[in-house]
């Protein structure tokens, strides 16, 4: 029984991590989403293109408006969701 519990709690955590996504994103889906264009990111829209292909999200630090703000995005089957979280 403990065999199997384990194994279950291995297989949970492997699944909950993030994977790379099934086809690489480019810099014009990355654009599309706006970030660019509304926000002020230190990160290359290529190495973030790169880290999103690898690992399938990336974390950004970003300013709004002389406020600092987290970016999520994930590459995600139907394209970039982009998640903002306040610091």
């Amino acid at each position: 029984m403990k065999t199997l519990s384990a194994l279950l709690l291995t297989l949970l955590v492997c699944v909950s991590c993030s994977l790379p996504p099934e086809r690489p994103f480019t810099k014009e889906e990355l654009y599309k989403t706006g970030i660019y264009t509304y926000l002020t990111i230190s990160d290359s829209p290529e190495s973030v293109v790169s880290a999103i292909n690898k690992e399938g999200e990336v974390i950004l630090d970003a300013m709004y408006r002389n406020r600092p703000i987290w970016i999520k995005i994930l590459g995600k089957p139907e394209g970039l969701k982009v998640q903002i979280i306040e610091k």
